[in-house]
């Protein structure tokens, strides 16, 4: 028999029941060990089956089933039960996930809706660790670079309209409705208090800031704001953090020789210089025009979005009237306060450095 091919059935004629016609096939496992005398020799025999209680031979058929393309070898096929008990555990270990999963997700929901309950709409829970304001200024650059050349006006028509569309909010155009908006003075006075942070009381309403008090600055007499003639400005601002007070420096001795004369009761000054040793001598006049030439307290502290939502901060202009052209300087420009401090990591918390090249022929 080819070893390729399967066991076949093997029909014997025991020789002392001639009458009586067995079908036989080869012992297999445990049977062949177990064999009777009527087993013969090695076959099992149809006669051997139903005295075992095991019946038709049909039952055992596929130990001796043919090998053929439509039976390659070691090829297992599950019986109907085995499938539907496969089916089954797939459909429990799927529930369970999506069970489970769901649990987890609940738990995520659920916890989140608890940390909300304990928030304020109108106040941070922690301010402990808040960082002091950033300085920022208008026109902002790329790199904080401004480079223009008074003899091309398209070089420097980018930063007039800058400047232009953040002045907007500040023209007294906008600043009429009494229920939103009220005057605080034109001179540097303290803190102006609205009540707690809560929403008992209601919008606050916001100071005034004309922008006119910037001068030359401002785009009313030089829609240019001093560009065209080389004479750029800045317009810095300290950005908002609710429920901050910015204290004005105590002393003088942490405030440089030539900003002492800055130090006002109810003013955070500002001043700027070169930023490198041989900028010095360079930068030339530096102008500062605004409410005390600083921040004024009167418009501080800030009530958030919802309470203070007309709120307009306090500008300082920054005008350069003899800078050095057809170079490079770098310059720095920091706030001073009691609760003002600098970061290495961040150079434009409390104060920020820009580059100008002003070219002339």
């Amino acid at each position: 028999m080819n070893a390729s091919k399967s066991v076949e059935f093997i029909v014997r004629f025991q020789s002392d029941q001639p009458e009586h016609q067995e079908e036989t096939r080869p012992l297999i496992g445990s049977e062949r060990r177990g064999a009777g005398p009527d087993s013969s020799a090695g076959y099992i025999t149809r006669g051997t089956l139903d005295r075992a209680g095991y019946g038709s031979m049909s039952r055992f058929q596929h130990v001796g089933q043919r090998r053929d393309a439509c039976h390659p070898p070691f090829l297992w096929q599950q019986a109907p039960r085995e499938r539907q008990s496969g089916h089954d555990a797939t459909s429990k270990i799927f529930l369970f996930y999506l069970i489970f999963y769901g649990c987890l997700a609940g738990i995520f929901i659920g916890t989140i809706q608890i940390l909300l309950l304990t928030l304020s709409d109108y106040k941070p829970t922690w301010q402990d660790r808040v960082a002091p304001p950033g300085l920022s200024h208008f026109p902002r650059s790329d790199k904080s670079e401004i480079a223009i050349d008074l003899n091309d006006e398209v070089s420097y028509l980018s930063y007039v309209k800058a400047i232009r569309e953040f002045l907007v909010a500040y023209d007294m155009e906008k600043q009429t409705d009494p229920m939103q908006f009220e005057d605080c003075g034109e001179e540097p006075l303290d803190y102006k208090n609205r009540g707690d942070l809560e929403s008992d009381i209601g919008v606050r309403k916001a100071c005034r800031f004309d922008r006119s008090w910037l001068g030359p600055c401002s785009g009313h007499s030089d829609p240019y704001f001093g560009f065209s003639e080389g004479k750029p400005c800045l317009i810095a601002k300290l950005n908002r953090i609710v429920n901050f007070r910015p204290k004005p420096p105590m002393s003088n001795e942490s405030i440089p020789e030539d900003a002492k004369h800055k130090v006002q009761p109810y003013v955070i000054p500002i001043h700027c210089t070169n930023k490198r040793e041989e900028d010095a001598g360079k930068v030339g006049e530096v102008k500062y025009i605004g409410i005390g030439g600083g921040f004024p307290l009167q418009y501080y502290p800030y009530y958030g979005k919802l309470l203070h939502q007309q709120y307009l901060q306090p500008l300082v202009a920054i005008q350069f009237t003899n800078i050095t052209f057809n170079m490079d300087i770098r310059i720095e420009c920091k706030v001073y306060g009691e609760n003002i401090y600098y970061n290495d990591k961040d150079r434009y918390q409390g104060r920020f450095d820009v580059k100008f090249n002003i070219k002339k022929s």
